[in-house]
């Protein structure tokens, strides 16, 4: 369903084109597609791939996750376990029994390093990719790159999904992610489209518009129904030049229709489902992960190429405050094993494994040593890192932590290879380089650290 806040209406087609401004200014949808086609998005550059980011705030333990370093001692290694995967000799943390099973269709990153320890500061380091040049997060550089919507389908290229978080710190955390992936000192118009999977029902797509841009005191929604019906009755559509076309085609086609999870078949979204995990440290809300990894796919699906998942709650220190790891990872960890291995069947049922590259991560790691309570604290020099599909390089291990998992103990992976990783997932960067109209400090970006070795 399609709710656009607002108290007034406006009076015809051109004026209810100018409302559709996804928050980002004054600009109107047109002018927004125009940009994009002025700035030669979707050209020779730029592929047909699209990048996943489940981000775990908090930072998720790089022991529990994918490194569980069982020779370690007691009080070190994992104190959920290990599990056996598709790869010989590899293990993950028991609480990724099926993403054990798909292990071959990922590629693991043990010695993924940083020195930040602060979370905000981790997190904005992280979804940058260590840009510190605009502050601008990976995807809004995507859709600085690639135009700020597809030129078919009129789908955002940035898409942030969260739940409605009832947990006040689950809140904080979905905020500070979201400032982290926005434009930082590029135009408003890359910041990330943002969009609410609060339930296992069809999404909704919100649209907040001031009340100042509105001409009457009608309610906006009944002029949408209207003009749905005139177009669809009348078919005016033809009387729109392109750019007005595809803004149309944002809130009533191809691009609305991809928000709305109702379209699959009930057996799949069965599947994804993983309402039956409970998910909270103050207050409890049904886990919507399933959904929205489901919800990510049908986006990248219909051109989306930059879509952030927020995950929040892996700050285990342990104590009356946060999760300690054994019931983190039971609450936390649960949801994402069922929620990914799902994705990652889906996918490649799909026909889409090559087209979307799913990355898992957070702003850091944690210690090795488990504390009294069973927690871990903060620690950025290892952190968790995984990758699945986009056509690159799957079913191994990058990299190699040191016996106590603390420090890498092969070459380190860094913020710079993931933002270069990143880059030559989505784009010809020898092209790109030489494309008119990018400033400075977008081609120093494109010049830095050569991606993760041997996965591209």
């Amino acid at each position: 369903m399609l709710q656009i806040s607002t108290g007034h209406q406006t009076s015809n087609r051109r004026e209810f084109l100018q409302v559709g401004t996804l928050a980002l200014g004054s600009l109107t949808l047109p002018d927004l597609y125009e940009a994009r086609a002025n700035l030669g998005a979707q050209g020779k550059s730029t592929g047909n791939k699209s990048i996943v980011l489940l981000f775990l705030t908090g930072g998720p333990s790089q022991i529990e996750t994918f490194d569980p370093k069982m020779t370690a001692p007691s009080g070190i290694r994992s104190i959920t376990g290990e599990v056996g995967t598709a790869l010989p000799g590899v293990t993950f943390g028991a609480t990724f029994s099926r993403l054990a099973r798909l292990a071959d269709r990922m590629a693991v990153v043990r010695s993924f390093s940083h020195s930040e320890s602060d979370h905000t500061k981790a997190v904005q380091q992280v979804m940058r990719g260590g840009n510190s040049v605009n502050n601008a997060g990976l995807g809004s550089i995507t859709a600085r790159l690639r135009g700020t919507s597809h030129a078919d389908t009129g789908i955002p290229t940035q898409v942030y999904l969260s739940a409605k978080e009832v947990d006040k710190q689950f809140n904080k955390e979905r905020l500070r992610l979201l400032e982290a992936a926005g434009p930082g000192q590029m135009a408003g118009i890359y910041a990330p489209f943002q969009a609410g999977s609060g339930s296992s029902k069809a999404d909704n797509m919100q649209f907040r518009v001031a009340q100042s841009r509105l001409d009457d005191r009608i309610a906006l929604r009944r002029a949408l129904d209207e003009l749905n019906r005139q177009v669809d009755i009348r078919g005016e559509m033809g009387e729109f030049d392109r750019f007005e076309t595809q803004a149309m085609d944002l809130l009533f086609g191809q691009a609305k229709a991809a928000f709305d999870v109702s379209f699959e078949d009930p057996r799949l979204l069965a599947r994804y489902d993983t309402s039956h995990f409970s998910t909270g440290i103050h207050e409890d809300r049904a886990s919507s992960l399933g959904h929205q990894m489901l919800l990510a796919r049908r986006l990248c699906e219909a051109g989306c190429g930059f879509v952030t998942i927020h995950n929040p709650g892996w700050d285990m220190h342990g104590g009356p405050r946060q999760y300690n790891m054994t019931n983190g990872m039971r609450e936390l960890g649960g949801p994402v094993d069922h929620a990914v291995s799902a994705f990652l069947e889906d996918v490649d049922a799909s026909g889409l494994s090559d087209q979307i590259l799913l990355i898992i991560t957070g702003e850091f790691g944690r210690t090795t040593k488990i504390k009294d309570d069973g927690g871990r604290d903060h620690w950025p020099h290892l952190s968790t890192l995984a990758f699945a599909g986009g056509g690159l390089n799957m079913g191994q291990v990058i990299g190699q932590s040191d016996p106590h998992c603390a420090e890498p103990q092969s070459e380190p992976i860094t913020l710079d290879h993931l933002f270069s990783t990143v880059m030559h997932t989505l784009f010809d960067v020898s092209r790109l380089r030489v494309e008119a109209g990018l400033s400075r400090d977008i081609i120093g970006l494109l010049e830095r650290e050569r991606p993760i070795p041997n996965l591209l």
